[in-house]
């Protein structure tokens, strides 16, 4: 059976990658949503990068795509849409089309107020504008929306920033952070491989109804010098493991008191029924993010779902367009996020070749010849020269046939 969340884990580290270390939010399971979509259409080269991408075969990533969306999570919001111009339909891609999740909306390319409105309406408004100008030249488009709010299961605390630590460049331009609660959240130290020692802090949301579906959202740090590539792969990696129950939590008996660069660690002598009792607390700030991520990279599949669908309508020229908006906010009493990602087809413009222009001079005295013409019975008129004429005398326009709109005969 596939691991289908190692999947989408295993995508998270090419989106990020391609992204960069700058500040950001990210959906992968956006992106992997619509390439999951696209992914029977394909064949050949096409299905095999696709495949290769999503991590498992097309048939697998199809079949999770239609479940996610027949059976929406309570506290994640997810949407998925297919406009086209008519002009591009074909037998094979009403086929495919035909096959999409029963909840995708389909129909034709709208205005792109339209869209804006879709973006919106799926992404809790953290989405003003939907990732994708709708150009003439675009003929299809293919989008994935994913959307949060939460509030945690038990609050943050608060806490002034100096608790940072002294080395901290964050606890001078801050003045509060939070906290964790007395209860509720869970903190760690874990071992995570070439990366070292990383500290986990992962807080519950409130479910929707009582011990039903809910949403953990799990922080992860790793000693400064390690790249963020590698500290995002580990903390897919802790998610999993803290989803699971197979939190690879280090033992604070086995490590050295004082301060290390991810936490202090000090021992004292309290009432407690247990022996050797570990307790971990953690601070972390709020934070906000907006992010804009081009998605046409060839690592992240979408090269490949535009050959899908160019064999689809069987127009090799068609360009592509992939993109996606997302938008995040932590703080003291909940989580939002939202992602919109969009895949467009659209008309390429022709490739750069030489042309050139005459223009034609009748400047001097030339011949004219009518010739009959009849195309359909071939009969004797057909080719039948005329009129002819050899015009050597010139005459001027007259007024009336200057003007505009010219008069009829």
């Amino acid at each position: 059976m596939t691991d289908i969340p190692a999947c989408v884990a295993r995508y998270a580290n090419r989106l990020h990658t391609a992204v960069g270390d700058e500040h950001h939010v990210a959906s992968p399971l956006g992106a992997w949503l619509l390439l999951a979509l696209v992914a029977p259409a394909a064949t050949g080269t096409a299905r095999a990068g696709l495949e290769e991408v999503l991590g498992t075969d097309a048939e697998a990533a199809a079949d999770t795509a239609r479940a996610l969306l027949a059976e929406p999570h309570p506290l994640v919001g997810a949407a998925t849409a297919l406009w086209q111009d008519a002009a591009l339909d074909t037998p094979a891609l009403a086929t495919w089309r035909a096959g999409l999740p029963p909840s995708t909306r389909t129909g034709p390319l709208p205005d792109q107020a339209t869209l804006d409105a879709w973006a919106r309406e799926h992404s809790l408004g953290l989405i003003e504008r939907f990732p994708l100008a709708l150009t003439p030249e675009v003929l299809l488009v293919l989008a994935s929306a994913l959307a949060t709010r939460v509030s945690w299961a038990d609050p943050f605390g608060v806490a002034e920033a100096n608790a940072l630590g002294a080395g901290s460049a964050w606890s001078v331009r801050l003045r509060r952070v939070l906290r964790t609660p007395p209860n509720g959240h869970r903190a760690w130290i874990a071992a995570a491989g070439p990366v070292g020692d990383v500290i986990v802090h992962a807080a519950p949301a409130r479910p929707a109804e009582e011990g039903g579906p809910g949403l953990l959202v799990v922080s992860v740090a790793a000693a400064p010098d390690v790249a963020p590539r590698d500290v995002l792969a580990a903390a897919h990696e802790q998610a999993l493991r803290a989803v699971g129950g197979h939190e690879d939590r280090r033992s604070l008996y086995d490590l050295p008191l004082g301060d290390a660069p991810l936490w202090t660690l000090r021992e004292e002598t309290v009432h407690t029924f247990q022996a050797r009792e570990e307790r971990v607390t953690a601070v972390l700030p709020c934070w906000s993010a907006e992010s804009r991520h081009d998605l046409t990279p060839a690592a992240l599949g979408f090269a490949a779902a535009a050959d899908a669908v160019r064999d689809l309508v069987r127009a090799p020229g068609l360009q592509f367009d992939a993109v996606q908006s997302a938008a995040a906010h932590y703080g003291r009493y909940g989580f939002e996020a939202a992602a919109v990602t969009a895949f467009a087809m659209a008309m390429g413009l022709p490739p750069e070749q030489v042309r050139r222009t005459a223009e034609l001079r009748f400047a001097h005295p030339y011949a004219v010849v009518a010739v009959a013409t009849d195309e359909r019975s071939g009969g004797p008129w057909h080719g039948l020269p005329v009129f002819s004429a050899w015009v050597a005398e010139p005459e001027e326009l007259p007024e009336a046939d200057a003007a505009d709109p010219p008069q009829q005969w």
